[in-house]
């Protein structure tokens, strides 16, 4: 059974290709998903759908995320990330908890966007 880090790992390597949906399958049926910009997700279904307008949203801003660091052990696990924006750069972390090998928790966190 893969831990948290692995998970976690995956996710970013699905992400950065370029299409959320596919990350869909890294989460539990009774998945926690807290996004600071639009809100809370439960379920897997929700969070489906979360991920489809997530490749919308991306687009339209030209927006994309680069990772930067990930760890963790166990059932918990942690990234750094910066998201790239036309605006600049925007530094966040995310929480992660992983359980039988999918995830079941996921928070994300960032700085305010610097102002000009």
């Amino acid at each position: 059974m893969k831990g948290a880090k692995e998970v976690i790992k995956t996710f970013w390597k699905i992400q950065d290709e370029g299409d959320y949906t596919k990350v869909v399958k890294l989460f539990a049926e009774d998945a926690v998903l807290l996004d600071p910009f639009f809100g809370i997700f439960e379920g897997k279904e929700a969070i489906g759908k979360f991920m489809k307008k997530m490749n919308k949203e991306m687009t339209s801003r030209e927006t994309s995320f680069v990772v930067r660091e990930i760890d963790g052990g166990g059932d918990v696990a942690w990234a750094q990330w910066t998201a790239k924006t036309p605006n600049g750069d925007i530094e966040g972390c995310g929480l992660y908890k992983v359980k039988n090998g999918l995830m079941t928790y996921y928070k994300d966190y960032m700085n305010a966007p610097k102002e000009n």
